[in-house]
């Protein structure tokens, strides 16, 4: 019996192949593909990419882009730090096809220098958007779920938070000491893990609003939560730009916010007003605003601090987003840029676009690669307003993720769609995660994808293991970088050089930066003189 169904099963195996031996196309058999093609091509392009004429003359013209580079050492007035919240290599190459083509380019694949980043914790091999803050804002790497403090302090751990020692200060933070202005803007609540890394110093990650700490059994006036720190805190007072979601944490539970939402916080403090209150005292020109109208609608003039919650909660997934009530990435960019630009001497600028990390754990691909084209849109305002020999702008990631992006499809295949048929007869999507809510199992056998509807923005990719969250990655992150210093970004780095690099391109901070020699050489300059003097 057992002899037969053997039989049986290796029959059904040479008839599944049977058709490529008589078609002569072998490689087919291993590199199964629909022959659906997407996005066409014109006879013209498909033409030209034949000949090699086509291919040499890119690559030489490539040779002479980076023939002509040289390295920009102007001191960084201005810096701006790019976040693509778990945007994994994998996910960059997809969304290229997303917005275009194999051979498309995001804003910031034009950028000069490129480099890796190792994103691991002190305790943990794949990092959360927490101490992976810590380490890209502040310089050291920390414990997994906290934010803005050493090793020493592990997650939901009050008493050594409170100790000032083990407070981690942030590029913003070192920015603010030299008189420049500064500011963050995210797609994510603005006390959420990455965000809080601008300006927080807490054990727990979670604790968003003092109903958070409560909630963990700590006393939210000892262990102060992060939305509070935003308004009172010795970095977070100081922002002049927030922009972003999280209006709630912001509330008492016994106020209604703009939109008829209820509070989050016990304390029954209404941040947003002593924010307001406290920038009057100041004698500054504050602005709060809760929807696009009122974003696009600033005075510049008569604002010098701008606070914008644009939801109680996230800000929407830009598929799903009310375009005349939530402004986009790109329109908080462009404002957070508008009001830093009145300094003098430059600024710090934290932008973060939050909802690709969000849409990966969701295993919703088109949403993480809709976000992602959104952020490249972002990032080309901000090129598009300043200029690169006094603005260092850098891109990267936080962490990967656990997508992957492969099979043998044809070139313009659908990357939310199908690549081919596995050996079990059934498709197998382009976009795949290792883990997460996509899992799906029917009768002991893999799911048919090609049942369900794929252009669906909510649709679930497939996962191996299955998870209610997918899960990040520990591969490498890119870095992009352009402007002042910008041939630093370059090579394998730990994670938590990034802000030393940044720090050392705008001469904030103290570690060594680029005003240093300009320092030396002055000071020669003065003995030389002063030598030359007295030998007369």
């Amino acid at each position: 019996m057992k002899m037969r169904v053997e039989g049986i099963a290796f029959f059904l195996q040479v008839v599944a192949v049977l058709p490529f031996f008589v078609s002569g196309h072998w490689d087919d058999s291993v590199h199964p593909h629909f022959p659906r093609k997407v996005k066409k091509r014109s006879t013209e392009e498909k033409s030209e990419e034949d000949s090699a004429d086509f291919w040499i003359r890119n690559a030489q013209e490539a040779v002479k882009e980076r023939l002509l580079r040289r390295a920009n050492e102007n001191i960084a007035k201005n810096v701006i730090l790019f976040l693509g919240d778990g945007m994994s290599i994998p996910t960059i190459s997809a969304a290229r096809v997303y917005v275009g083509g194999e051979e498309k380019q995001l804003s910031f694949d034009t950028f000069p220098y490129t480099g890796l980043s190792k994103t691991y914790c002190i305790d943990h091999q794949v990092a959360d958007s927490a101490c992976s803050a810590t380490a890209y804002l502040g310089g050291v790497k920390g414990n997994y779920g906290t934010i803005g403090v050493t090793g020493n302090v592990k997650r939901d751990d009050c008493p050594p938070m409170r100790n000032s020692t083990n407070h981690v200060l942030s590029i913003a933070h070192w920015s603010q000491l030299k008189g420049k202005m500064t500011g963050l803007v995210t797609t994510a609540r603005v006390t959420h893990a990455s965000p809080a890394g601008v300006y927080a110093h807490t054990a727990e990650r979670d604790w968003e609003s003092d109903n958070d700490v409560i909630a963990s059994n700590y006393d939210p006036v000892t262990c102060r939560d992060i939305a509070w720190q935003l308004v009172h805190g010795e970095t977070g007072k100081k922002l002049n730009v927030v922009l972003g979601g999280g209006r709630a944490n912001f509330l008492p539970q016994n106020t209604k916010d703009e939109e008829g939402f209820q509070g989050n916080r016990v304390d029954k403090t209404n941040l947003i007003k002593e924010w307001l209150e406290q920038k009057n005292q100041l004698g500054a020109k504050p602005t709060y605003v809760w929807n696009k109208e009122g974003l696009l609608g600033v005075d510049y003039n008569q604002t010098d601090y701008l606070l914008g919650l644009f939801n109680p909660d996230h800000v929407s997934f830009n598929l799903k987003r009310d375009k005349n009530k939530e402004p986009s990435l790109q329109e908080m960019t462009e404002a957070a840029i508008k009001v830093l630009s009145q300094s003098e001497n430059g600024y710090f600028l934290f932008v973060e676009g939050a909802r690709i990390d969000m849409g990966h754990h969701n295993a919703q691909a088109r949403m993480a690669l809709d976000e992602t084209s959104e952020f490249s849109k972002a990032v080309q305002a901000a090129i598009d307003m300043t200029s690169e020999s006094d603005t260092l702008i850098v891109v990267t990631s936080d962490h990967a993720h656990t997508m992957s992006y492969s099979g043998y499809a044809h070139r313009g295949n659908d990357v939310l769609g199908i690549a081919g048929n596995a050996d079990d007869t059934i498709p197998y999507t382009v976009l795949n995660y290792a883990n997460g809510p996509g899992y799906k199992a029917s009768e002991g056998r893999r799911h048919d994808v090609s049942k369900d509807d794929m252009s669906n923005e909510e649709y679930r990719y497939p996962g191996i293991s299955p998870l209610h969250m997918e899960t990040h990655g520990g591969d490498d992150v890119a870095i992009f970088a352009k402007g002042p210093w910008a041939h630093l970004f370059t090579g394998v780095m730990e994670e938590n050089v990034i802000p030393h690099l940044m720090s050392y391109a705008s001469c904030v901070g103290n570690g060594e930066t680029a005003c240093d020699p300009l320092e030396k050489e002055w000071h020669f300059s003065r003995i030389m003189i002063l030598v030359k003097k007295n030998s007369k």
